[in-house]
């Protein structure tokens, strides 16, 4: 009983609960479907056992290793919804929404846009595109690592509850609208292949490793995670920003470019990013956060 009563009296933070809530749905959604799931047990047995190390942390805080584990364990959980995600989407989903996708593309543009864009592609352009598109987990991790230098620890887990939320809305769209990506659908209409010069190969083959079997196009995580990064940089540098801004700008670009998303999911992914923005600071507050100077 006492254990209990000191767990209600620790000091649970917004991240947290939210991670915690997540966990507890998609549990609920794996044991409504369990039959269909390939290793449902392995998944019951993480989520137990990563509700069980934050309850650790909380309990045990404050110390030097809790401390640096409840700023940073998040970047391990969302990499592990993501990969979760591989199995719950082909396991509860039986088609696909690239073809409807596709299409709304098409009846905007009257063109396909990753086939369009051949007409202005390059070995240079193409190795600039896949270099910006593959730096953007290092990117949005990085200021998040320019915060916990500047030891700026409340807006450093506000930016920790704006990420992880960003993260796991996307993959709520993932599992509602499935697609894979045009680079799959419209490969057939493709006149010719990308090209790059020196690392595009290499980052392209190790991206594919880690996405290609994931259905994670709509909402565009890159759009969206890249927006909140950039918004999150205003708070510590304006010269920082405008990098960002021009960043953000590119990422955009090339998702499209490089094949890799549809246009609407890169729409659908800056309105979510808006959306995210606006109600992640009436969230963070009614869950108790408090917000450093900067972090709005």
């Amino acid at each position: 009983m006492a254990d209990l009563l000191s767990m209600a009296r620790a000091d649970w933070w917004p991240i947290d609960k939210v991670i915690l809530a997540y966990f507890g749905a998609t549990t609920a959604v794996e044991l409504a479907c369990w039959s269909r799931l390939p290793n449902p047990w392995e998944l019951l047995i993480v989520h137990l056992a990563g509700a069980l190390l934050i309850g650790l942390a909380v309990v045990c805080s404050p110390n030097p290793i809790s401390h640096v584990f409840r700023h940073w364990y998040p970047v391990l959980y969302v990499f592990y919804c993501y990969k979760e995600m591989s199995i719950l989407i082909p396991a509860l989903r039986s088609t696909d929404a690239d073809a409807a996708l596709a299409q709304l593309d098409f009846d905007v543009w009257g063109a396909h846009p990753c086939v369009w864009l051949e007409r202005i592609s390059s070995p240079l352009l193409t190795e600039l595109l896949q270099i910006v598109y593959s730096a953007f987990v290092p990117v949005v991790l990085l200021m998040g690592l320019i915060l916990w230098r500047q030891r700026r620890y409340s807006d450093f887990r506000y930016y920790a509850f704006l990420i992880p939320i960003g993260f796991l809305v996307s993959y709520v769209g993932y599992l509602l609208v499935p697609a894979k990506g045009p680079r799959f659908l419209l490969q057939h209409l493709q006149t010719q292949e990308l090209r790059g010069l020196f690392v595009y190969d290499w980052l392209r083959a190790t991206l594919d490793r880690i996405e290609s079997a994931y259905f994670d196009c709509f909402p565009s995580g890159h759009t969206e995670m890249t927006i909140l990064a950039w918004w999150s940089s205003r708070a510590i540098s304006p010269n920082l920003a405008r990098v960002m801004i021009v960043y953000t700008l590119g990422i955009i670009f090339a998702t499209v470019y490089l094949r890799y998303h549809y246009t609407v999911d890169v729409l659908a992914g800056a309105v979510v990013a808006g959306a995210v923005i606006w109600v992640a600071p009436r969230v963070y507050d009614a869950l108790g956060g408090k917000q450093g100077k900067g972090a709005a």
